[in-house]
C-alpha cells in the first residue's frame, strides 16, 4: 500500500513537471525496462556486476571476521590494524577508487571499492560481538574443557549471528553503493557502472532510472537472501542447542 502511494506521488510529479528529460513516468519507465531485459546486453552487465560486487562483499565478510577475531585474541594485531581500518572507514569512497585507477584494472574497480567499504563496518560489528560474549560461559567452557569446535558452535556462533546479519544487511548496501560508483568511474566493459554513466551522457533519461531502480532491486534481493541464511542458520543452531538439553 505504502509503495504504490510513493508511484502515484510519483506519476503526479511527472505529470505536474510535464518533461520526461527532467523527471520520467513510472509507466515510461517500466515500459524501458521490459525493452532492456530482453537484450542480452542489460543480463550481462547485471551478472557482471553482481558477481564482481558480490566477491567484494563476501571477501570482506570473510577477512572482517578473522581480523575481528585475531584482533580480539592478540592485543597486539589489534594495535596495528585498528589505525588502518579506522582510515579506511573515514576515507570517502571517491578517494580510494581514484586512486585505485592507477595500480588496479577497470574490471576489479567495482570488488576492491565494495571490500573497503565493507570490511572496517564487518570487523567493528563482530569484534563488539567478540567482546560481548558471556564471560562466565567461557570460564565454564574452559572448566569443562570444551574443544575450540564446541566453544564456536554453542557460545561464539549464537552470541555473534546478531552482529554478523547487522554486517551483511548494512555491508551488502553500502557495498553496492561503492560499488556502482567505482564502475561509473572506471567504465568496466559489461557493467551497470557504465550502462548508468552511458544513460547520464546520452541523456538516456528512462534508461537512468530504469538502471537505477535495477541496483536497488538487486541491493535489496541479496540482503534479503543473506538474511534468509542467516535465519535459518540461527534456527538451527538453537535447535541443536535445545536439543543438547
Amino acid at each position: 500500500m505504502v509503495a504504490l502511494l510513493w508511484l502515484l506521488l510519483w506519476q503526479a510529479a511527472a505529470m505536474a513537471v510535464g518533461q520526461e528529460l527532467l523527471l520520467v513516468s513510472p509507466m515510461t519507465m517500466l515500459r524501458r525496462l521490459v525493452q532492456l531485459v530482453r537484450q542480452p546486453v542489460f543480463w550481462q552487465a547485471v551478472f557482471s556486476s553482481c558477481g564482481r560486487i558480490m566477491t567484494g562483499v563476501l571477501l570482506a565478510l570473510a577477512i572482517g571476521t578473522l581480523l575481528a577475531a585475531l584482533m580480539s585474541r592478540f592485543s597486539f594485531l589489534y594495535a596495528f590494524f585498528r589505525p588502518a581500518l579506522q582510515v579506511i572507514k573515514a576515507t570517502p569512497v571517491a578517494s580510494f577508487i581514484i586512486l585505485a585507477l592507477v595500480w588496479i584494472k577497470s574490471y576489479a574497480l567495482g570488488a576492491f571499492a565494495a571490500f573497503l567499504m565493507v570490511l572496517p563496518m564487518v570487523w567493528a560489528n563482530l569484534y563488539e560481538g567478540i567482546a560481548a560474549v558471556d564471560k562466565n560461559l567461557l570460564e565454564m567452557a574452559k572448566a569443562y574443557r570444551f574443544s575450540f569446535g564446541k566453544k564456536l558452535r554453542y557460545l561464539y556462533l549464537p552470541s555473534l549471528m546478531p552482529y554478523f546479519a547487522a554486517a551483511c544487511g548494512t555491508g551488502i548496501g553500502i557495498g553496492w553503493k561503492a560499488g556502482i560508483a567505482a564502475e561509473v568511474l572506471g567504465l568496466p566493459k559489461n557493467s551497470i557502472g557504465k550502462a548508468l554513466y552511458n544513460a547520464k551522457i546520452y541523456l538516456e533519461m528512462p534508461d537512468l532510472f530504469c538502471w537505477t531502480a535495477v541496483i536497488i532491486l538487486l541491493s535489496l534481493l541479496f540482503e534479503k537472501l543473506a538474511a534468509w541464511i542467516l535465519r535459518a542458520l540461527t534456527s538451527r543452531l538453537a535447535a541443536e542447542k535445545e536439543a543438547q538439553r
